[in-house]
């Protein structure tokens, strides 16, 4: 069985689809650890409900991001994780981790990278008054939301949106774009050559 880990700092709306997914069938994995820099997530109590594995790591008990991210790193090691998923980790993460978890490492975002990355991306979408956002599943790298695209959904901004409206039907295709783009990774259909991948077709 694939193992997954799962980074999370808030409510932890995609572990919950994630898992979900995996109670479904759809995807073949276990979540075998969940890491949240905030002790007060409600994503914890989540995983206290359904007997999932979790620590808490606090940036402040380390002297350095490079120290909090090595433990990080440790801790993932451990658990032997096939895939390590951000799920709403509200920290950029040191280029030594992304070197020791290589195109391992994935991230939801709530656009159509490149386009709105960073914080707010839905608000940011909404002001600009595009047509079509969305959501893209990449590969973690070095810069803030550049990886390598895995998986690109649209949702179409309606006359009647509002930037909560939006938001919302954003989340819902997240929820479905995610286990998704983890199986692809577990699968061992992605093939990455420099900014690209070439996902390879399901047997």
């Amino acid at each position: 069985m694939k193992k997954i880990a799962v980074l999370v700092s808030g409510r932890g709306s995609n572990l919950r689809a994630l898992y979900g997914a995996i109670e479904q069938g759809k995807l073949g994995a276990e979540i075998c650890i969940v890491i949240s820099n905030k002790s007060k997530a409600p994503a914890l109590e989540f995983c206290r409900d359904k007997n999932i594995p979790y620590q808490v790591c606090k940036l402040k008990d380390f002297e350095s991001r490079e120290a909090f991210f090595d433990h990080l790193a440790g801790i993932l090691a451990s658990s032997n994780a096939d895939l390590v998923v951000l799920a709403g980790f509200m920290m950029l993460v040191t280029p030594n981790f992304i070197r020791r978890f290589k195109n391992r490492v994935i991230n939801i975002h709530p656009s159509l990278l490149p386009s709105f990355p960073g914080l707010d991306a839905q608000q940011q979408a909404f002001d600009y008054g595009v047509k079509v956002s969305g959501c893209t599943v990449f590969i973690v790298d070095e810069g803030c939301d550049t990886g390598p695209i895995i998986i690109q959904r649209a949702v179409e901004v309606l006359e009647t949106d509002t930037n909560e409206t939006l938001a919302d039907r954003i989340l819902a295709v997240e929820h479905d774009t995610l286990w998704r783009a983890c199986k692809i990774m577990l699968d061992g259909r992605v093939n990455v050559s420099g900014r690209k991948t070439l996902i390879k077709e399901d047997q």
